[in-house]
């Protein structure tokens, strides 16, 4: 239960871990094409490690099944020899007391022999409800444990999924490919923060500036302090020319991530407010 437990909480943080690599690559070089091949040893790594952790958990999917298979059969070994040993010696016991109430005419033998086999049939039939208990104990977390190990072999091959569309988006050569396949990740996990503001940022290489900005207020109603998608929002601001709303959200992006300052100070989307002085003061470099 416990290792089960910790190679969950370690799927997670592999997969938060996952996607906040995505995140930092595709920030610190967004419009940069081929980016994801500078670092082809980090994606084996990751590739490597997932695979690692597939074998792990069938390995112990394997271990648990025998586990609880020799349990029961070793449940079920001692019960037997117990309720054997219960039923002799309780016999014995009967038959000296039989014995005993028969030479001092108390009742007869029939009797004797009648109550003894009354008492040793709910002996037995007490032992053994209470070891069918025990066994549908056994069978239910048995079950338990098997869901939860299908859970996480779905949930690895989902972040495989997922990563793979990650790298055929940084290889996309168009926007349109782009889109194509951010709409896949979504189709996979719906309402991604990630896939929609990389989705916006494509519509923007589109110059579809309207769709970039319903793009990054559907991420800002459920993140407002995603610092991308205020990135973005500013860009399709000052490509249609309110300068006020694009410099607000450009501040905002600043103070929740400094590293947009360098790249706000090279973007073309941002030509149009060259000569505003909020601008020029958000993009200058503060100084020492």
């Amino acid at each position: 239960m416990t290792r089960t437990l910790m190679l969950a909480f370690s799927l997670a943080l592999l997969g938060l871990s996952t996607v906040a690599w995505a995140t930092d690559s595709a920030a610190v070089q967004p419009q940069s094409q081929g980016g994801i091949f500078d670092k082809p040893l980090m994606e084996r790594y990751v590739l490597d490690e997932l695979k690692s952790l597939r074998h792990d958990q069938q390995d112990l999917e394997r271990k648990l099944t025998v586990d609880i298979t020799d349990r029961e059969l070793s449940v079920a070994d001692k019960s037997l020899n117990y309720a054997n040993v219960t039923v002799t010696y309780f016999f014995y016991i009967i038959a000296g007391v039989a014995s005993l109430v028969a030479f001092i005419g108390w009742q007869s033998l029939r009797e004797i022999k009648t109550n003894t086999a009354k008492l040793a049939a709910n002996q037995l039939q007490n032992i053994a409800e209470q070891y069918e208990e025990k066994f549908k104990l056994l069978e239910q977390d048995l079950k338990r444990k098997s869901r939860i190990i299908t859970e996480n072999n779905r949930e690895i091959e989902i972040i495989n999924e997922v990563h793979t569309l990650w790298l055929h988006a940084q290889g996309a050569q168009t926007p349109e490919q782009k889109i194509d396949v951010y709409d896949e990740i979504l189709s996979i996990r719906p309402g991604d923060l990630e896939a929609l503001t990389y989705k916006a940022d494509a519509a923007m290489e589109m110059r579809e500036f309207n769709w970039a900005l319903s793009l990054c207020n559907r991420v800002l109603e459920v993140d407002t302090t995603n610092a991308h998608a205020l990135y973005q929002r500013a860009c399709a601001f000052a490509c249609l020319g309110r300068e006020d709303r694009a410099i607000s959200d450009l501040e905002r992006a600043i103070n929740y991530s400094a590293s947009f300052r360098e790249v706000a100070a090279e973007e073309a989307d941002f030509a149009p407010l060259k000569e505003n002085p909020k601008y020029e003061a958000l993009v200058k470099a503060p100084e020492s």
